[in-house]
């Protein structure tokens, strides 16, 4: 099937080319100069100072930042004022100058994004939705919030668009794009995702978990080089980073997070184990005891930081974002209290992005953080 009409119509086509031609500007080196220009916003840095703090010649970084510049990625914004000698120029990141859409799969709502190169969102659709459905209606369902997207107030701003992320519940295969069994809804298992909606909307797609998007779009986002999203909505996942890189496992299993047993004789959960993270976290939920649910949520995260010494942990998710300061409380007393007894120091708990689309932004991350030297495993 063809890509849906929207109102970016030939533009878009014509986006989906130049965001090919940003996609093979990338190199190693390049990576770090687009990095450090994100990092310097509207304010802008000099070649000089790209060369210092790279590392390379300012002969390099001179051709570097021209081969930029004839991309539409990086513009002049001003001079220094000179302390002796001529002038630098300062360069700037033109964040139109690209965008990808993110979309947030969950169970059982949709949500997009349109973000630019700078990490901003400048377009956002949202939809209830049920991933039990079928496939068919499913997929119909991502295409039309894509075309909303695209075809929103910020369409006209789109010059570049390199295409669509797509984060969902796992486990699936990131790098063919093909679901696993996801838990719950054994039906997904084996479907092609990734190609089914490229060929339906005509342009690149990614396929990712969506705690590995959130984590992607956490550490783009300057949270560090070592810590841990844990997701709670319909389901909890999580998503690592460690060594700065988004942590997979040898299998891309890492992160289920839920269904660790942490009750020999509890519920059974959905995954078929008894006793599991997830299952005691949405059974106190459902009953209305918050406190228990964040206690039962922070052994679970003091598990994860005995096991892999993380220096964060973030909470999110439509059920942390309901009682935000009691889970955050909650997860992190159990964690001081595990500081107490071992004799380290507690490892923080906070929020992730607060009210931000952390899942979608990610989504959008898994096309955009390459260009910064992000990769997506």
């Amino acid at each position: 099937m063809n890509r849906p009409n929207t109102t970016t119509g030939a533009g878009a086509r014509e986006g989906s080319r130049q965001g090919a031609n940003l996609l093979a500007v990338r190199s190693h080196n390049a990576a770090l100069v687009l990095e450090l220009l994100r990092r310097a916003g509207a304010e802008g840095v000099s070649r000089l100072e790209l060369a210092e703090r790279t590392g390379l010649t300012p002969q390099a970084v001179s051709k570097i930042t021209g081969r930029l510049r004839d991309e539409g990625m990086v513009s002049e914004a001003g001079r220094l004022v000179s302390t002796g000698g001529k002038p630098r120029t300062v360069l700037r990141l033109v964040p139109e100058a690209g965008h990808a859409v993110g979309v947030h799969l969950d169970r059982d709502e949709l949500r997009g994004v349109l973000v630019d190169l700078a990490g901003a969102v400048v377009g956002e659709r949202r939809t209830a939705m049920d991933l039990g459905a079928g496939a068919e209606a499913v997929v119909g369902q991502v295409v039309a919030l894509v075309t909303e997207v695209l075809g929103g107030d910020s369409a006209a701003d789109v010059r570049s668009l390199l295409g669509v992320g797509v984060a969902l519940p796992g486990p699936l295969d990131h790098v063919r794009g093909v679901l696993h069994r996801v838990t719950g809804f054994p039906e997904w298992d084996g479907f092609p995702l990734r190609d089914v909606l490229g060929q339906r909307l005509e342009m690149p797609v990614v396929v990712d978990k969506d705690t590995n998007a959130a984590a992607l779009g956490l550490a783009v986002a300057g949270e560090g080089r070592s810590f841990a999203y844990l997701h709670f909505a319909a389901g909890l996942g999580c998503g690592l980073v460690i060594g700065g890189a988004v942590h997979r496992g040898a299998r891309t299993g890492a992160g289920e997070f839920g269904h660790q047993v942490v009750q020999l004789d509890g519920p059974v959960c959905e995954c078929g184990n008894r006793g599991c993270v997830e299952a005691l976290c949405l059974a106190a939920v459902a009953r209305g005891d918050v406190e228990e649910a964040a206690r039962v949520l922070g052994v679970g995260a003091s598990n994860l930081v005995a096991l892999l010494d993380v220096d964060l942990v973030l909470l999110g998710g439509r059920i942390v974002a309901g009682e935000p300061e009691r889970f955050v409380r909650g997860v992190a007393g159990v964690l001081a209290e595990r500081a107490r007894r071992t004799g380290e120091q507690a490892v923080p708990v906070r929020l992730a992005f607060g009210g931000r689309c952390v899942v979608a932004e990610g989504a959008a991350q898994l096309l955009l953080g390459p260009l910064f030297g992000r990769g997506v495993g």
